[in-house]
């Protein structure tokens, strides 16, 4: 077939294409169908390509693809097919498959100016920067009159870290521009080229352009800190101290300004420091930097004055924050104590006098000592002193009942005593009070999320997100993380794998689309010249899956699946929740008949409202929707290890200074039994921290696995047997266990986990592990209550063997006293009275 065609035809295929370009798909399909008619090009490649792509531009993909090979197969040697098929497996973002067909299509035309663009687009997605910075540099020879050409080159080569080329080809194109009075894009040009200076170590040479090029930067402030940075660097200490000085005028509240100005000014003592905050302070009576700052140097007398100074103003100001910054105090006991002993005093003063000091002159309005007792509340709970606390904001609340934040507080300090069901309560009482509060609102959902309350808290939600879509797709579509990460811990803590591996799904797209949008921006950063915040984008993209969202995503899925490889579900979810009840056979099918019509009222609800749409628009969405994930299908998977190890892998890459990424990753190889791999995560999880608790129980397990598999390959039993020598510390597998539990005598994880291990090793020992894992005369016991919850989760689960129920018994009763609001030790009367307490106390708020 001639890959040429006459003036014609020709004439109808380059509409074709300009058709394509302006989205008139529909006149673009006529003039193919044009071409196509003539028998003699009813096979034309080019043409059926064009065709293709304007169909998979309209949805229809399969007879696209189909299309688009036919043509290809048609003419091999064509570039305009290569390039169609690249664009569209580009569509199905399979951009390895779309950057080959670029490489053949520019075999036949080599100097293609459209298909190196969209070469280097998809080199830089991929970060083939090698291949990136070729394709850059070809653009330059053939355009070396566009900007972008010089730009893109530039940058290849900064990403490469070949500074000096970058640099050279930066100088190169700034000589070509005329200066101007105002000129944001080529001050941004200007800042990116000086940033290149300085993550070339080129100091000297950075300070220079600045100074140089001063008068054409519009952003002062990026000015005088790069100086700032640079003159310290260079040793002009003057200078730094001076620029310093300047970002501290501009700025008073930018904490990272005076620790650079201590650090230039050499203050070795923190009476230096003091003295110097405290001239920051008479200058800048209004900020709160320098005030703590000051704080933190300071000890004794001078720092009793100095925190009693900054706490009356701001508790006279009635400053809700005021724990939040007084908080990184805390970490020194003797600070705390000064603290507490210090408000304590105001208290007491202010209940019986009205004035936070005995001797002061004036009466302090009441919002005084009520921001008094609240602050103390605070300070009680941070200490998971939770008694006290709530003897604190029960206070707070009897003196003003409206108070939004008291009952926040009081739902917080419900929540560290794992009482989830009040503390829920209590925030839907402080939401109440404020119903156009979205923060108040979001925090109300998530407490009902704690309590596996799922339709409440959509409900809740629903009250801030989109009309005529429900709640949960709308958040799924604002990619609201934190609201999908809280919905698969409460389906996962329910039995529900299916959905919660739904929702682990749902927020890894998201991290996928995240990736996937920043495609869009590679053209629109060099064309606005935000050059700066386009290399920030690329290098947080490529660390995107290290962010704390993804971490709780995938360890839930790694529990979910995990799950599955040791209990696997057969039946659909709804089933086994039925089958569980122990119904009769009649009860069982009433259930679920009951269950298929609700099932069937439902799906008609959904048909009716999706029919209340407009029709195209549904249409189009049907086309373009990805299949939706289905959660009875998620759990019917033949290998549920490996769709972990899939979550696993970024965490190993991203956070593997976490030592739950290593813990995770051996129980899943424990249960491949991968014995190489289960000994690089026990020591990559040694190397973090050697006196884990559940690192203990892992290694002895792992040394029970290693010599209980007899048929081991000898090279890596070799492996195993020389590390897991040093894994042990030269002893045997008792002794290792005994001295792990005498060397951390002062800490309940550390005694339950070796208990768990001696259990593992020698289950007749049990009045000795009980001896270890019920003891709970500990100092601080105040502030282990998740320990031991998990302690007496584990006692009922026979995790430290066959325990009598009077043992358990009394381990709770034990518990109930230490922890007297945790729910998890009440028994069912306690947990009547603490209900009533809670209700009168929303009653009271309402009157």
């Amino acid at each position: 077939m001639p890959s040429q065609l006459p003036p014609k035809e020709n004439n109808l295929f380059k509409r074709v294409v300009k058709c394509y370009e302006q989205k008139q798909y529909k006149n673009g399909l006529k003039f193919a169908k044009q071409i196509l008619s003539t028998p003699k090009y009813a096979d034309h490649g080019e043409t059926l390509a064009m065709k293709g792509l304007i169909l998979n531009c309209l949805g229809k993909k399969e007879e696209a693809f189909d299309l688009v090979r036919r043509g290809l197969r048609n003419d091999l040697k064509s570039q305009v097919c290569w390039h169609v098929f690249g664009l569209l497996q580009r569509s199905e973002k399979k951009y390895d498959e779309a950057i080959k067909c670029y490489r053949n299509a520019l075999k036949w035309d080599k100097d293609n100016l459209q298909i190196l663009r969209d070469l280097s687009l998809l080199q830089i997605q991929m970060r083939d920067l090698e291949g990136y910075r070729d394709t850059r540099y070809q653009l330059l020879k053939l355009r070396p009159g566009q900007r972008a050409s010089w730009i893109g080159y530039s940058m290849a080569c900064h990403l490469l870290e070949d500074f000096d080329t970058a640099l050279a080809v930066l100088e190169e194109y700034r000589k070509t521009q005329e200066v101007k009075s105002y000129d944001y894009e080529f001050s941004e040009f200007l800042l990116y080229q000086n940033s290149v200076y300085r993550e070339a170590g080129r100091n000297k040479d950075c300070l220079e352009h600045l100074e140089k090029y001063e008068k054409q930067i519009c952003d002062q402030v990026s000015i005088m800190e790069v100086k700032a940075i640079v003159s310290y660097n260079l040793g002009l200490k003057d200078k730094a101290e001076k620029y310093y000085r300047q970002l501290i005028d501009r700025n008073p509240s930018n904490n990272d300004y005076y620790t650079g100005l201590v650090k230039v000014l050499e203050l070795s003592t923190d009476e230096m420091m003091a003295n110097l905050y405290s001239e920051f302070v008479e200058k800048y009576k209004y900020s709160h930097a320098p005030k703590l700052l000051r704080l933190q140097v300071t000890s004794g007398d001078t720092f009793k004055r100095y925190v009693g100074d900054y706490i009356k103003h701001a508790l006279r100001r009635g400053s809700p924050p005021l724990f939040l910054n007084i908080r990184p105090l805390l970490k020194d006991k003797t600070k705390a104590k000064i603290i507490e002993e210090l408000v304590l005093d105001y208290s007491h003063n202010l209940k019986n006098h009205s004035k936070l000091l005995t001797d002061d002159e004036n009466k302090e309005p009441p919002t005084t000592y009520l921001w008094t007792l609240f602050f103390l509340a605070q300070y009680y709970d941070h200490f998971r002193k939770l008694d006290v606390a709530m003897k604190y904001v029960e206070e707070v609340l009897d003196h003003t009942p409206t108070l939004i934040e008291g009952y926040t507080l009081q739902a917080k300090i419900y929540k560290h005593a794992d009482n989830l069901q009040l503390a829920a309560k209590l925030m839907d009482e402080a939401r109440s009070l404020d119903t156009a509060d979205r923060y108040i609102n979001s925090k109300s959902a998530k407490y009902q999320l704690k309590i596996d309350n799922i339709e409440k808290a959509e409900e809740t939600c629903a009250m801030f997100t989109r009309e005529g879509v429900s709640a949960i797709e709308n958040l799924n579509e604002m990619q609201c993380m934190w609201f999908q990460t809280e919905c698969a811990a409460s389906f996962l803590r329910q039995g529900k794998i299916g959905e919660a591996l739904k929702k682990c799904h749902e927020i890894d797209k998201h991290f996928t689309d995240i990736i996937e949008d920043q495609f869009d921006f590679h053209t629109y950063c060099m064309r606005k010249m935000t050059l700066k915040a386009y290399i920030s984008m690329l290098r947080m993209e490529d660390i995107l899956r290290s962010h704390p969202f993804y971490f709780k995503c995938a360890v839930l899925a790694i529990q979910a699946y995990v799950s599955l490889h040791d209990n696997p579900i057969t039946e659909t979810e709804e089933d086994t929740e039925v089958n569980s009840d122990g119904l009769t056979a009649k009860e069982l099918k009433k259930l679920k008949s009951k269950q298929r019509r609700a099932k069937k009222k439902a799906e008609l609800k959904e048909e009716k409202k999706a029919d209340s749409k407009d029709t195209n628009d549904k249409k189009k969405a049907d086309d373009n929707a990805e299949p939706k994930l289905d959660p009875k299908k998620l759990v019917q998977i033949p290998d549920p290890l490996d769709q972990a190890i899939k979550f696993l892998r970024p965490l190993q890459d991203w956070s593997a200074e976490t030592i739950d990424t290593h813990l995770y990753a051996f129980d899943i190889y424990y249960r491949k039994g991968k014995y190489l791999l289960m000994l690089q995560s026990l020591k990559r999880a040694r190397n973090i921290d050697s006196q884990n608790p559940q690192l203990h129980i892992n290694i002895v397990k792992f040394a029970l696995a290693v010599k209980a598999k007899a048929d081991l390959n000898k090279a890596v039993s070799q492996v195993v047997e020389t590390e897991l020598e040093v894994l042990l510390e030269g002893m045997k597998l008792q002794e290792f266990n005994d001295n792990f539990i005498e060397r951390n005598k002062n800490s309940i994880a550390h005694q339950s986990a070796g208990a768990e291990a001696l259990n593992i090793l020698n289950p007749s020992a049990s009045d000795r592990v009980l001896q270890l894992c019920c003891n709970l005369s500990y100092d601080h016991i105040e502030t282990e209550l998740p320990v031991c919850a998990k302690v007496y989760k584990n006692l009922q689960k026979d995790t430290f063997g066959k325990v009598p129920e009077s043992v358990i018994e009394t381990y709770r009763k034990s518990c109930s006293q230490l922890f007297p609001l945790a729910a998890v030790f009440q028994d069912n009367q306690t947990a009547s009275e603490t209900n009533e307490v809670v209700s009168s106390l929303s009653e009271l708020s309402v009157k």
